[in-house]
Formats: structure tokens, C-alpha cells, sequence
């Protein structure tokens, strides 16, 4: 096959309908970024004009200890303000975080055809989908990120339908991973004056549970393009698995009162330490008082990487809107009640734009 492609619809029609992806591209010996993946220049990430988190991860371990107040405090600040951290002694084992690793290398270094069975359409499950890029029919400019996504029913189905290469340690992270996202909701709900004593609100929160592995492959100019373009995560909490080449970056809010205003922080990896980030349904059950973190993510030119992120967010049909008690509190809410599916389709219906999605759910 030509390295060459003679206009923008027959590189679309490879990389996306034919299932090749960014992989396909780099396979063929790519030399530099094809046009449909440069970004304008205010889309692009400055490495070198962006810092590092200083904060050390918060040791989850501690709570409902001698330090249960101070760690509960770094939470909740922590989710006031920039929407992300990390956590280590979280409970989910550290050879598992390896093994997922592994698992996604695997997924992605096989043949294109065996990839594209997953493709939406073609895929035996509704709930497993193989693609690239965000929203491609949307986008002016492309993402260099191959993805595959698997949405948890139950066991039976998952253990059926799951990609082979990666469903068992994937299932594994999964269960894990929700005792831990259990105990961070319930700190964050009870610190906005909520008693969750026989309540569902944190159930319903987590409703559907989603594991998705995310493939950046070697980029020939990573200055022109990006992995993920900024966004914030619609969903209730996001737990994500980075691997030691790192490239993930979060941007301090406007309204935070801090001299990093505006400016793109990156989240160094930590060995053994997940990335927590707070989404956009947490943000408006708080009343704005959560922030959902905008992020996006950098390509690399020397190694391609892997991340590995659960999303949990409400269920369809589940009403998300300020919980009473805050509303009460501030004395009106910014956000309306709607069921979660019409934000969802609001989201994905539009190409990455910052965290412009959550104007959908506005007073």
C-alpha cells in the first residue's frame, strides 16, 4: 500500500471506516503528520511552557484512621479546585496494573482486521466498540488515538464479548477499582452535606461502569498534533491507569484564584498510583462546587503509550441535576435536572471543545 494518500476522504476511509487507525498509519512508515491530524495552532500543547503537579497523591489508605480528617480534607480540595489527583494504596493490585498494560500492547498489536471486528456496526456487542479519534465525522482535525471500549453489563456478557487479549484483566481492574470510587463519592457527597446513610445516590452515580484502553502510537510531529483534544469527562468520576511515559495535561480553571489561571498543568506518572479526575455530573450535583477537569493529552515521538481509564457515570435514564441540600445552601441552582441520555447525547455529539458541554446543562 502507498504511503501516500491522494486526498483527505481516502486517508478518513482507511484510518476509520476500514478500522486501520493511527496505528495503520504508523505501520505503513508515516514520516510526518498527515494534514487531517494538524491542529490549529491554539489547539496545540507547549510541552515546554507547561508545569508539573507538585502535589504529592493522597494515601487512601489512611481513611478511617488517625488521619481520616486530613486525607478526606486533601479530597475534597483536591476536587474543589484543579478536579484531579492521585491515589496509591488504593486497593488495586499493582502486578494487575502492569498486567493491563501488557493486555492493551497486545490489543493493539494485532492485525487491523482483527481490531476492526469491533468496529461499531460490525462489533458481536453493542457495548464493545474498537475506533479512533473522538467524533472523526465531526472533527476538523483528527486525534492520534486508537481506542477500544468496553461497557460492563455483567459477567457473562463480558466474559462472551470482551476482546480475548485484554477482558480478564480488564474485568479484574473493574472490581477492584469501585470499592475504591465507593469511598471517594462517599467522601465528596457527605462533604456537601448529604447523609448517604440507606441512600442510592452514589449507586446511582456509578450505574454504568465503562473500561476503555487508549493506544497513542509514535508520532512523527508531536508539536502539530494531539492524542486527545482538551475536554472534561461527562461522566461522575474517572479512574486512569497511566503508563511511565506520561503526556496528560489539566487546566487550573479561570476562577481559581491562583497565579496558574488558565495555564496547563501535566500529571507526571506516579508508579503504582492511579489519576482520579472529577466529571462533569459531579460537578453539576454539586452545583459548581466540584469542578470537572479540563484535560487533553500529548503525543510522543520516540515510544508509543498506552492509558487505561474507567469511566463511571449514571445510567441513562437516571435524572442528574444540584442535589436539594446544596441548592438549598447556595440559594439557587446553575444547573437544570435532565436525564443523564440527553447529556450524553449532547457530549458525544460534538467534536472535543473544552469544557463547553456542560453549557448544555446551564440555567
Amino acid at each position: 500500500m502507498a504511503l501516500t494518500f491522494d486526498d483527505g476522504s481516502s486517508l478518513f476511509n482507511f484510518v476509520v471506516r476500514d478500522g486501520y487507525g493511527v496505528k495503520g498509519l504508523v505501520d505503513l512508515g508515516v514520516s510526518k503528520v498527515p494534514e487531517r491530524y494538524v491542529q490549529p495552532p491554539q489547539e496545540r500543547i507547549e510541552k515546554s511552557s507547561a508545569t508539573s503537579l507538585e502535589v504529592p497523591p493522597i494515601d487512601l489508605s489512611k481513611l478511617g484512621g488517625p488521619c481520616h480528617e486530613q486525607v478526606v480534607g486533601e479530597i475534597v480540595h483536591a476536587a474543589q479546585t484543579l478536579g484531579f489527583f492521585q491515589v496509591i494504596n488504593h486497593g488495586v493490585p499493582l502486578e494487575l496494573l502492569e498486567s493491563l498494560k501488557e493486555a492493551a500492547y497486545d490489543f493493539f498489536g494485532q492485525e487491523a482486521e482483527k481490531k476492526a471486528v469491533y468496529k461499531k456496526g460490525t462489533s458481536p456487542s453493542p457495548f464493545v466498540k474498537y475506533g479512533t479519534s473522538f467524533a472523526p465525522e465531526k472533527e476538523k482535525a483528527l486525534e492520534w488515538k486508537d481506542y477500544v471500549s468496553m461497557v460492563y453489563t455483567n459477567d457473562e456478557d463480558a466474559n462472551k464479548y470482551w476482546p480475548q487479549h485484554c477482558k480478564e484483566v480488564s474485568l479484574e481492574y473493574l472490581r477492584t477499582s469501585i470499592d475504591m470510587v465507593q469511598k471517594l463519592l462517599n467522601v465528596l457527597i457527605t462533604d456537601l452535606g448529604v447523609t448517604l446513610e440507606n441512600s442510592e445516590i452514589v449507586d446511582n452515580l456509578i450505574g454504568t461502569k465503562m473500561v476503555n484502553m487508549n493506544f497513542y502510537p509514535a508520532c512523527p510531529n508531536p508539536d502539530l498534533t494531539v492524542g486527545v483534544g482538551r475536554h472534561s469527562d461527562m461522566g461522575t468520576l474517572t479512574v486512569l491507569l497511566q503508563d511511565g511515559i506520561g503526556g496528560l495535561y489539566v487546566k487550573v480553571e479561570d476562577d481559581m484564584n491562583s497565579a496558574k489561571n488558565g495555564q496547563w498543568i501535566a500529571i507526571p506518572p506516579i508508579s503504582g498510583a492511579l489519576v482520579i479526575n472529577i466529571g462533569d455530573t459531579l460537578q453539576i450535583l454539586s452545583n459548581g462546587k466540584y469542578k470537572s477537569a479540563e484535560h487533553r493529552v500529548r503525543t510522543t515521538s520516540d515510544q508509543s503509550r498506552v492509558s487505561i481509564p474507567i469511566f463511571t457515570i449514571p445510567k441513562p435514564t437516571q435524572k442528574i441535576g444540584p442535589l436539594p441540600q446544596v441548592v438549598e445552601k447556595d440559594g439557587m441552582a446553575h444547573y437544570k435536572e435532565m436525564a443523564f441520555q440527553d447529556y450524553m447525547n449532547n457530549f458525544f455529539g460534538n467534536a472535543h471543545e473544552g469544557k463547553k458541554s456542560l453549557d448544555f446543562a446551564k440555567i
